[in-house]
């Protein structure tokens, strides 16, 4: 079955260029590498991408990604020497990459369902050290990068969609059915960078979110600011900010399912005090959570506040992968938390200062995880402004510029 057309597999991989630029600090150079990182599955937008950065005259780099047979042998038919194996090479080639584009397109979404959380947890600790590396290149603003989906049969069939239907939302959801999709990307990050000022100039002081299982209060923390279409990933709705961890108190709860590690979670209740989630429930998937929440120091505490505007979003209902849903607009748009490692495009000064010593001392989670949590209940957010004055800037799924 052909799931995108010709053209619309050229203006998929116009997109994602246009999403790597806009995602690094300096502009490329001819000549310069990108790795190309796709799944099996993917290979017809994955070569779509290969012919656009060739006319971009970049030296683009194709690497496949494990199948989900040979992830489910990686982490659960391996010595600890095996799962703890780092590449040879990675650094070397990561000093000299300028780009990456990942595309994912899952074979399976439940292949890792019967692995210890723990031994996920070490694993990825092996691939966050090779990958720092590029989280350094990507500070310093010499890393452009960016990820997005491929439509899949597991995808679609864990989302209650048949694969045309699915690929056809994701189409819609990436903009691809407008006339010029990089337009229509520009126009939305211009629309969503002045909603982000707005937010910012009010110098909130405390934010205060509520709907009908959720009562949370959080502080955006110093030298902080809401950011929206990074270009880091396809498609991008979002505001988001990385909130003072040590400020966050009171009840969060997701009602979305999410999809992590081979476990399906829902009706996830997370219950804040002192900045550390130390009450957690789960309708389903609650001892996946409590092993993944003791990963490491970091996991319990919230690296990421967001907001989408259903005005914005083209993502409509539940699709299955973080990617989307972390997107969606629905009826009343949606708030998510994520659990684990905060980012520093969410910081005002020069990124080479955020340095761990800076993190800490700005209240900037610092995790090996991060799992995006998901409420799309009709909700409330209410800004403190510094002189105690409230102010509501999110209602019904629209922010209230």
């Amino acid at each position: 079955m052909r799931l995108f057309t010709h053209d619309q597999l050229a203006s998929y991989a116009e997109v994602l260029i246009w999403a790597l630029r806009t995602s690094r600090s300096v502009p490329f150079k001819n000549g310069e590498l990108v790795l190309l990182r796709y799944d099996h599955d993917a290979l017809p937008l994955a070569e779509a991408v290969y012919a656009t950065l060739m006319d971009a005259h970049l030296h683009p780099l194709p690497m496949a990604l494990p199948t989900a047979f040979m992830q489910s042998e990686h982490f659960g038919n391996s010595s600890f020497g095996q799962l703890t194996f780092s590449q040879p090479g990675l650094d070397e080639l990561y000093r000299g990459t300028a780009g990456v584009i990942t595309i994912l397109a899952p074979d399976d979404l439940t292949h890792l369902g019967h692995i210890d959380p723990r031994t996920i947890a070490a694993g990825e600790q092996t691939e966050m050290q090779a990958a720092s590396v590029l989280d350094r290149r990507r500070r310093a603003g010499l890393l452009g990068s960016t990820v997005c989906l491929y439509p899949t049969e597991a995808l679609a069939e864990a989302s209650g969609m048949d694969l045309s239907e699915y690929a056809e939302r994701l189409a819609r959801a990436c903009l691809l059915f407008t006339p010029d999709p990089v337009a229509e990307w520009k126009r939305t990050r211009k629309e969503l960078t002045e909603i982000g000022k707005w937010l910012d100039g009010l110098n909130i002081s405390r934010l205060h979110l509520e709907s009908a299982r959720t009562d949370l209060t959080l502080c955006p923390g110093d030298k902080r600011k809401f950011v929206g279409v990074t270009g880091r990933n396809i498609p991008g709705f979002e505001l988001y900010l990385a909130p003072d961890w040590r400020t966050v108190e009171g009840v969060y709860f997701a009602d979305q399912p999410s999809l992590r590690w081979g476990r399906i979670l829902s009706d996830v209740r997370l219950e804040f005090h002192g900045g550390v989630a130390v009450n957690t429930e789960a309708g389903r998937g609650a001892q996946f959570l409590a092993g993944r929440l003791a990963s490491d120091g970091g996991a319990r505490r919230v690296g990421e506040f967001s907001l989408t505007d259903k005005r914005l979003s083209k993502v409509e209902r539940f699709m299955a992968h973080t990617l989307l849903d972390e997107n969606y607009g629905g009826e009343f748009g949606n708030c998510h938390i994520a659990l684990g490692g905060a980012s520093a495009a969410s910081f005002t000064g020069p990124s080479d200062e955020l340095t761990q010593e800076r993190e800490a001392e700005l209240g900037f989670n610092a995790s090996s995880m991060h799992w995006d949590l998901v409420n799309t209940e009709a909700k409330r957010v209410t800004a403190i402004l510094p002189e105690g004055r409230r102010r509501t800037i999110y209602e019904d799924g629209q922010f209230l510029v």
